[in-house]
């Protein structure tokens, strides 16, 4: 039994590995927000974390769309700001 047509198969692996490269994004995002001191700087990566994170959920969105038979894609592709350490 397939699971995904071959398009949506593509489309899936595409999405998963944009779901990785945002990760990497988020963590390079809070590693320079916590070792900046200047208040411009602060803005910039408070910026970037958010709209990070938001990229993420649409990207989650989009491969719940595809996989509308998966029950929980969430518990599957975790949310990697919420493991994170607020000053």
């Amino acid at each position: 039994m397939k699971l995904f047509p071959k398009k949506n198969k593509t489309e899936y692996d595409s999405l998963l590995g944009d779901i990785e490269k945002t990760k990497i994004a988020l963590d390079s995002a809070y590693s320079n927000f916590e070792n900046v001191s200047d208040p411009d700087l602060i803005d910039c990566y408070i910026y970037e974390l958010n709209a990070m994170q938001k990229r993420y959920k649409f990207l989650l969105r989009q491969v719940k769309e595809i996989d509308k038979n998966q029950s929980d894609v969430e518990g599957l592709v975790d949310f990697p700001w919420r493991h994170k350490k607020h000053m």
